[in-house]
């Protein structure tokens, strides 16, 4: 009986401490945001991921009457980013831009890449998505892909390709051309897109996939030649570019995806506040005006659990093509 008391006792303080818990969280919540929110960038300045980030973060904060301040932390293929962020806080004051290159390509290519996609973050709003588009120099006598690929054959392991780092997207769309195609490319990761881009401009590097609002400006100025894009549908912004897969790589498609994420255990209702304002903020003529003309697909509102759902899928689907392909970070 004594024992049974004792428990009892013990079960009360706990649950009066969860009550405690509960109440300070919602109290926390109702309150957010009281100072300023930190937003991470896994990529480069100039990158896919600044773009979206800093207008997120311009109308975020004119929303939430706090400043937004967005840090660029690239390198490791975004993985320093990201550990940092599963350090943070889950407090809603530490946020990060994520995508499939970040959430879902770097774990099947780090051995440790400092995280884990799914027991570190909390989803928070699901934006949208890129396509790619396969680019060489403007000296390159290449104007399809199936010349590439000749060469390749003619050449193996002497072509290369370069990306925005290792796990990106541009480095697995490299990584899928190789496999459908069997041949043997040479990743050359740079520091970020804008770097990686300039090494094709430059004849540095035989290609690159980049993403299309990073490139658009290049295409359109003649500093590199697109030879592809890889969806299925052609880009509005490029309509005169083939897909890969209607130029003969049969079944090639990467649509790169996006959103923003909290570390896990942050407040339920930080969550859904924050979720709100990105649906509102991404859902807006201003975001349609600034963001579409750039290549970006924005998505309709979608709630974190859906996002989170996108992110499992997409870990079940690309970790074994990754490694079957045998693509690592080194």
């Amino acid at each position: 009986m004594h024992r049974y008391r004792s428990n009892r006792r013990r079960a009360l303080r706990a649950a009066a401490g969860l009550v405690v818990a509960l109440a300070a969280g919602i109290a926390a919540a109702q309150g957010y945001p009281t100072k300023p929110i930190r937003l991470l960038v896994p990529l480069a300045a100039g990158s896919t991921a600044d773009i979206v980030s800093r207008f997120a973060g311009q109308e975020l904060s004119k929303a939430l009457g706090q400043p937004v301040v967005v840090e660029n932390k690239p390198g490791a293929g975004g993985t320093i980013a990201m550990a940092e962020l599963a350090r943070a806080a889950p407090d809603g004051y530490t946020i990060a831009f994520a995508s499939q290159g970040t959430l879902v390509f770097n774990q099947a290519i780090y051995a440790k890449p400092g995280y884990d996609s799914v027991k570190d973050f909390a989803p928070v709003a699901f934006v949208g998505g890129v396509s790619n588009v396969m680019i060489v120099p403007p000296a390159s006598t290449a104007t399809k892909p199936t010349e590439i690929v000749a060469a390749a054959k003619a050449k193996p392991g002497e072509l290369t390709f370069s990306s925005g780092g290792a796990g990106t997207s541009h480095h697995l769309s490299g990584v899928l051309f190789g496999q459908l195609t069997g041949t043997q490319l040479v990743h050359v990761p740079y520091k970020g897109a804008p770097q990686g881009v300039q090494a094709v401009m430059a004849g540095e590097v035989a290609m690159g996939f980049f993403n299309t609002p990073t490139v658009i400006a290049q295409i359109k100025g003649g500093s590199v030649k697109p030879l592809g894009v890889t969806s299925l549908q052609r880009s509005p912004l490029l309509p005169n570019v083939p897909t890969l897969d209607e130029q003969g790589i049969k079944g090639y498609e990467v649509n790169t995806w996006f959103g923003f994420v909290a570390p896990a255990g942050t407040p339920a209702d930080v969550v859904a506040k924050l979720n709100t304002e990105f649906n509102r903020i991404f859902a807006s003529a201003e975001a349609k005006e600034k963001l579409g003309p750039q290549g970006f697909d924005l998505a309709p509102p979608m709630a974190p659990a859906a996002f989170g759902k996108i992110v499992a899928d997409d870990l079940t689907k690309w970790v074994p093509i990754v490694k079957a392909a045998g693509a690592t970070a080194n």
